[in-house]
């Protein structure tokens, strides 16, 4: 379960930093009230946390899923 996630918030970060790159829009900031606003600032400190949790996925076992 950590790992989906992880797996979401490094998305949306992903997305976020596309948006930035491609059209300086920074839709965090946008939706939660500017880059220094404190709900701004949890969402950024979250998405960074789950991209450090994420390098643990590169290193470690996974069993395989069957369907």
């Amino acid at each position: 379960m950590l790992n989906k996630l992880s797996l979401v918030l490094v998305i949306i970060g992903a997305i976020n930093w596309a948006l930035i790159g491609i059209f300086q829009f920074d839709l965090v900031a946008y939706l939660f009230g500017g880059q220094s606003a404190m709900l701004s600032r949890v969402i950024y400190t979250l998405v960074g946390a789950a991209g450090l949790w994420c390098i643990t996925l590169l290193f470690g076992e996974h069993a395989s899923v069957k369907e």
